[in-house]
């Protein structure tokens, strides 16, 4: 809990991730931006999942719609939350010299992403309306 809290004040004076080890090779550096910028595509396209559920899927019943909507929304906020965690701590492993960090977040946004996808299919194939 004490790395997360060292994290997150990382996320607000990047210049601080410099205290640790030396400074690696610019290429690595850029690398995790991009990754960092390809989740946060991801979290903006969940995100923009859940608002069209809600928006383009009226007939849908309201606890599906709202279901569904959320799931997305919640996956969208989650994945946005990762990225910015999970590039201070790899940036803080290739400083150090270290193993780059390991995470279940893909595995548990890929589990929650097919359930919101499955119930999807269902609605269409079943036409569940309100």
């Amino acid at each position: 809990m004490i790395e997360f809290v060292r994290n997150v004040r990382v996320w607000f004076a990047p210049e601080r991730i410099r205290e640790d080890g030396g400074t690696p090779d610019y290429r690595f550096s850029l690398a995790n931006e991009r990754t960092f910028l390809a989740w946060l595509r991801t979290a903006l396209a969940l995100i923009g999942g859940g608002f069209a559920v809600d928006q383009f899927l009226p007939d849908l019943r309201w606890g599906w719609r709202v279901g569904l909507a959320l799931g997305l929304l919640a996956a969208g906020v989650l994945c946005s939350l990762r990225a910015v965690n999970h590039w201070v701590r790899c940036e803080r492993a290739m400083r150090r010299g270290d193993d780059l960090p390991v995470s279940r977040f893909p595995a548990l946004l890929s589990v929650v992403i097919a359930i919101v996808a499955v119930a999807m299919v269902a609605v269409v194939l079943f036409g569940w309306k309100g």
